[in-house]
């Protein structure tokens, strides 16, 4: 099974199971099991323990059984260990003869001199019934909104994964074909950061790194060529010349965009950035972050391609 296939798989599975818990179409004991499908694919060893004393009873001394009879409140007395030690089946068997009980409970049509006590014995007796189907009613809802959480992650998890996917995956074709129609160059240059980062050695990080500053300053050269010009941008006069690769790309964002808080983002952005991909050494870079940059620069690219051709 791809990894696509098995994503798709727990999703649909997970979806099931939040429509068979929200739409109350399965026993818990179905639910249960179900569950334990679901907790084996995505290898939650501590959930699939917790669903296992749901099905066969808690006991006290694994240290799962006592920290998830606490989280499903069946504890009557822990001190002395006094708890509703079943499984989930028992629980719901119990409400529902507790309910027959307490529907067969009548108060006694009687006199004399013990009807009062006879009275108060039935009605204390209803009152215990109803106690108990309370407190077992809490346990099972308690479970069910365990696993109702963990179910939900799971099918959020997912849709949210394979949303962002296709989102960044649509952007990144969008992105390359104006990559390759403007400066064709840059994307040459991308395989080669993606090789050193994979390496993950200091010095194959330095070197992504300062790829990426060839990348950004190959496209300054792309989108706005040299010259001897200047252009004024916020009361500064800034020179286009050679190696002015910050001022040519500011200048072009400046003339493809009115919005002034997108220009002063973007300035930010660019500054901070290639700020970053030209320390030194790049010897207090991490990989994590040497990614980040990467990431980066070609979103940032990106987005000042999208703005240019949004404005012809």
């Amino acid at each position: 099974m791809t990894e696509e296939s098995r994503s798709k798989h727990i999703a649909e599975l997970a979806k099931e199971l939040l429509d068979d818990i929200e739409l109350n179409r399965m026993s818990a004991e179905h639910l249960l099991l179900k569950a334990t499908r679901l907790a084996r694919w995505m290898g939650s060893e501590e959930t699939q323990q917790w669903l296992r004393l749901e099905m066969i009873g808690y006991n006290s001394t694994d240290e799962i059984s006592v920290k998830y009879m606490s989280l499903t409140g069946r504890w009557i007395n822990r001190a002395k260990g006094i708890g509703y030690w079943g499984p989930l089946a028992q629980q719901e068997a119990a409400i529902a003869a507790e309910k027959a009980k307490l529907a067969a409970m009548r108060t006694p049509d009687t006199g004399g001199e013990w009807a009062n006590l006879a009275i108060t014995n039935v009605t204390n007796a209803m009152t215990q019934t109803a106690n108990l189907i309370s407190t077992l009613s809490a346990i099972k809802s308690r479970v069910l909104a365990r696993l109702h959480q963990f179910v939900s992650e799971v099918y959020y998890s997912l849709a949210f994964e394979g949303l962002s996917e296709s989102i960044f995956e649509r952007y990144k074709r969008d992105v390359d074909v104006l990559i390759a129609q403007s400066c064709g160059n840059v994307l040459d240059q991308i395989p080669a950061v993606i090789d050193r980062l994979a390496e993950a050695q200091p010095e194959a990080i330095s070197q992504a790194l300062t790829t990426c500053r060839r990348i950004i300053e190959s496209f300054a050269d792309s989108i706005f060529p040299p010259t001897e010009e200047t252009i004024e941008i916020g009361g500064s006069t800034l020179n286009l010349g050679l190696d002015k690769h910050q001022n040519r790309i500011n200048a072009y964002i400046h003339q493809h965009t009115d919005s002034q808080t997108r220009k002063k983002r973007l300035r930010q952005n660019l500054v901070n950035l290639f700020d970053r991909v030209s320390t030194g050494v790049h010897t207090d870079v991490t990989l994590e972050e040497a990614r980040a940059l990467f990431l980066n620069t070609y979103l940032l690219l990106g987005e000042i391609l999208h703005i240019g051709r949004n404005s012809v």
